[in-house]
C-alpha cells in the first residue's frame, strides 16, 4: 500500500544534506517501506532542479546521474491521470490557492487518491491543509 503524494521539494532535500531533517529522513524510509505517488511531471521536475544544480556548478553529472538512478530504484509510482486532469481539476485548484501548475498537479492527486502529502514548498502546504490533506515532512 503506497502511503504518500511525494513532492520534488521532499525529494531533493534527500540529496542536499543542508536541507535533510529527522522528518525527510523518516519520509524516504517511507518510501522505501510502502511507496509514494507522484504525479507525472516529477521526473522532469526533479532532472531539470538536478540539471540546473550541474550547470551552477554545485556538483557534477557523475553526483547527478547516480541520484537519478538511486531514485530511480525507489518504489515511486508515476499517475497516468495526471495530464488528463490538468486543464480540469489541476487548474482549477490552482486558481484557487494561487499555485502553479506543477506544485496544484501534487494537491490534485493528494485530494484524488485521498492520501498525505508530502512537500516543503509553504504555498502548497497552506492550500493543502485548505482542502484537508494531511501534510508530511514539516510544520503545518
Amino acid at each position: 500500500m503506497v502511503s504518500f503524494v511525494l513532492d520534488s521539494s521532499v525529494t531533493l532535500a534527500w540529496i542536499y544534506a543542508e536541507e535533510t531533517t529527522p522528518a525527510i529522513q523518516e519520509l524516504l524510509l517511507r518510501v522505501k517501506a510502502k511507496g509514494a505517488w507522484v504525479p507525472s511531471l516529477w521526473k522532469l521536475e526533479v532532472a531539470n532542479i538536478l540539471e540546473m544544480g550541474v550547470r551552477r556548478q554545485r556538483y557534477d553529472r557523475v553526483i547527478r546521474d547516480r541520484t537519478l538512478a538511486d531514485l530511480a530504484q525507489l518504489a515511486i509510482r508515476i499517475d497516468s491521470e495526471t495530464d488528463r486532469r490538468a486543464w480540469g481539476a489541476t487548474l482549477h485548484l490552482a486558481e484557487q490557492y494561487r499555485l502553479t501548475l506543477y506544485d496544484a498537479a501534487y494537491l490534485e492527486l493528494a485530494v484524488r487518491r485521498a492520501l498525505p502529502l508530502a512537500t516543503l514548498d509553504l504555498d502548497l502546504r497552506q492550500a493543502a491543509a485548505r482542502q484537508g490533506v494531511v501534510l508530511l515532512g514539516g510544520e503545518a
